[in-house]
């Protein structure tokens, strides 16, 4: 039976050293985890180090990077927090030691199947936040003292960063394929109208719920709508998805737009609990010569009309959608569309700056549309009035009513970002 080791200050100066190296920052997110297993296993002397990150939509503890327990990784082995040993240690967010391995303490069966006799694990925290686990093993029976304990979370603190670091750039990246494949590709040709958009994903809090979308109903009205589901990252890409679908079918069946926001208001309340989505959705008649439009707690959008500058469509703004109780009184504001008109739609990522009021955006948006080409006009707002690096997503949605002294134009734009 092993005792608990007696570390030397200077053995202690070597092992921080070690964890600290300069020269790791060099590494990539995969590569770190490898070197920082492979380095505190002969620190500490034990036989296996393993990493479990948390899967924060499942709740559980995914095995990640493995040394002497690579088959954790290969398997895909991940636990509960609060079930078997690394999820005791995440839901106590505390060291823990166990001295004898027995079935009773651990539910991995690879643990037991490789014989190993004693664990210490540790948490791996981010700015409070848990990140995963790590935990090292001795196939011989071995008291894990204090030093050892500290030198691990030593390890796990500079781990964790990397962790942290490895599940933002995963959800970012997942986050922005699902929303790509939720915009629409590619606008719809449609008679009499000139479609453009745009659509940049946020630098400082990443990918979110932003979205556009437009459609042709069988009637022969247009829908058009641009909304923003609350938060950041994957879940509210999936929500956004969600609430998209489902715009599009209460859109079927509902000729008023007011009409089908207070179904997708409901249909939120009921199925996205403590969401909160702003949106306007938006009919335009067959002939082109209205749209009529209902605004759930959205940024209303510009109309420039010819040889008239950009202004703010007077509509009734209603409360968000997901907000409260579902309310079955929302409005719908009719405007003419007269030939040569501008619809501008947008998100509060265009307008919206840290330092200075929105209204300041929204004028600077406004000096901005001229009487052009759709896709023109999209290139000239994003140009001069996008941020280079802007701190939330941005979503543009340009609508012309083609006019009949128009030179010949193409009815539909591919929407490129």
């Amino acid at each position: 039976m092993a005792g608990t080791e007696v570390v030397t200050n200077e053995e202690r100066l070597r092992r921080i050293e070690a964890i600290t190296d300069a020269a790791l920052s060099g590494l990539d997110v995969a590569e770190l985890l490898d070197e920082l297993l492979e380095r505190v296993r002969d620190l500490l002397g034990v036989d296996t180090a393993t990493i479990l990150l948390l899967e924060g939509h499942t709740d559980e503890l995914v095995a990640t990077a493995a040394k002497g327990l690579e088959e954790e990784v290969r398997r895909g082995f991940r636990v509960r927090v609060g079930r078997g040993f690394a999820g005791r240690v995440a839901a106590t967010r505390a060291p823990v030691t166990i001295y004898d391995v027995t079935p009773d303490d651990v539910v991995n069966p690879i643990l037991l199947a490789e014989g190993v006799r004693a664990l210490l694990g540790v948490p791996m925290l981010a700015n409070g936040n848990l990140i995963g686990v790590l935990h090292v093993g001795s196939l011989t029976l071995r008291r894990f003292g204090p030093d050892d304990v500290r030198l691990l979370q030593l390890v796990a603190d500079r781990a964790s960063l990397a962790g942290q670091a490895r599940a933002q750039v995963l959800d970012r990246q997942a986050a922005l394929a699902l929303q790509r494949s939720l915009l629409p590709t590619r606008l719809p040709d449609i008679s009499g109208l000139e479609l453009a958009a745009r659509y940049a994903p946020g630098h400082d809090l990443g990918i979110g719920g932003d979205w556009y979308d437009v459609f042709v109903l069988p009637s022969g009205w247009v829908g058009a709508v641009i909304g923003d589901a609350s938060g950041h990252g994957l879940p509210s890409a999936v929500v956004m998805g969600r609430i998209r679908s489902a715009l599009r079918a209460y859109a079927l069946d509902a000729m008023d737009p007011a009409e089908a926001l207070t179904s997708l208001d409901r249909k939120i309340h009921h199925f996205e609990a403590g969401t909160l989505t702003t949106a306007v959705y938006a009919l335009i008649a067959p002939d082109r010569s209205s749209v009529h439009l209902s605004c759930a707690g959205h940024l209303p959008p510009l109309l420039a009309t010819p040889g008239q500058p950009a202004q703010l469509v007077n509509l009734a703004v209603d409360r968000p959608l997901g907000v409260g109780q579902p309310i079955k009184n929302r409005r719908t504001t009719v405007v003419d569309l007269p030939p040569g008109a501008t619809l501008v739609f947008y998100t509060d990522g265009l307008v919206e700056r840290r330092s200075e009021l929105i209204d300041t955006g929204i004028e600077r948006l406004a000096n901005a549309v001229r009487s052009e080409s759709a896709e023109a006009l999209c290139d000239r707002i994003m140009a001069t009035t996008a941020q280079e690096h802007p701190d939330d997503d941005i979503a543009l949605l340009v609508i012309r009513r083609q006019s009949p002294t128009d030179e010949t134009l193409p009815e539909g734009h591919v929407h490129t970002t």
